[in-house]
């Protein structure tokens, strides 16, 4: 019989977890759905929002329970179980200060760019270079500047709102999954269910 781990699940607390909810099964045996209903570990407190299950713990289970059958893991070695608390609803209030507070963090990093590189100074040349004539404000050259400077950035993050250019991650979106993956396999290292049956 052949099992491979789904990588991470969300539960309810305190749910009795099967072998259907962890993991793909599939074999040429009679047993196979008494099987897929097998438990496996049940959530307690302990447990707190994340669990951990290792494929070894799981083998153990099956083999205590079906001797002489041969089971083989394929894929992944272990299974986060993330486990929903009560959710709570995101205050309007909230989201407007953390948005007020990123976009003028935003502008703040933008302007003091400009202010070190002397970007006025910059159309101010160019304008000169291009036409021969001084300008002290080059609107022609400061006014596509700016909304490039926008479009720029939206392309940039392939995003406007939740509408999307094409299929291509965004830079955030990567390095949002690889931060994922860093978590994840933190997790695995310390939340494991089998460490902490060692442990104790």
């Amino acid at each position: 019989m052949y099992l491979r781990l789904k990588k991470k699940i969300t539960v309810d607390q305190y749910q009795v977890l099967t072998i259907h909810d962890i993991a793909h099964v599939t074999g040429n045996f009679r047993e196979l759905e008494d099987i897929r209903q097998l438990k496996i570990y049940e959530l307690t407190k302990q447990d707190k929002n994340v669990s951990v299950i290792d494929g070894f713990h799981l083998i153990d289970v099956l083999l205590s329970a079906y001797p002489n059958l041969t089971f083989e893991l394929v894929g992944p070695n272990q299974v986060i179980v993330d486990i929903k608390k009560g959710s709570r609803k995101a205050s309007p209030i909230l989201i407007a200060c953390i948005w007020l507070l990123l976009c003028i963090g935003s502008a703040m990093a933008i302007m003091h760019f400009h202010f070190d590189v002397d970007m006025k100074q910059v159309h101010q040349s160019l304008h000169t270079y291009l036409t021969g004539e001084e300008s002290e404000k080059p609107l022609w050259i400061q006014v596509p500047y700016s909304l490039g400077l926008g479009i720029g950035m939206i392309l940039f993050f392939n995003h406007v709102f939740k509408k999307r250019f094409n299929e291509e991650p965004s830079p955030l979106e990567i390095e949002m999954f690889n931060y994922q993956e860093d978590l994840d396999q933190y997790l695995v290292t310390h939340e494991n269910v089998l460490n902490h049956r060692n442990d104790d």
